[in-house]
């Protein structure tokens, strides 16, 4: 292995620790606020990336989303199930027009 290809890991790890943190009770805390505050609040559950802790997307009936870490896919459907909430696979089924309806109304 070269400097170069030594260089190349360390920055790696360096930008994945900057990056990265892990959910925490906070999180889970605004997804169980925005669910109980709105009407028709479905999940939609993200795969972990290099860059990010898995998350949910939480979008409510009008459009109106937020996403938070989770921790993992084990959690979200935790999570969805002690608030009676349906969790989709958004790589499966991919996101609601609602939310990108929402996203185009309230550009800034």
């Amino acid at each position: 292995m070269g400097i170069r290809d030594r260089w190349l890991l360390w920055r790696h790890a360096e930008r994945r620790t900057v990056l990265d943190r892990e959910a925490t009770i906070g999180d889970l805390a605004d997804l169980r606020r925005f669910a109980c505050e709105r009407l028709g609040v479905e999940f939609y559950a993200e795969p972990e990336t290099t860059a990010t802790d898995a998350t949910v997307v939480a979008v409510d009936s009008d459009g109106a989303w937020i996403r938070r870490r989770v921790g993992g896919p084990a959690v979200a459907r935790r999570l969805a199930r002690d608030l009676a909430l349906p969790v989709y696979d958004a790589s499966v089924v991919g996101y609601p027009r609602r939310m990108r309806e929402w996203d185009r109304r309230n550009r800034t």
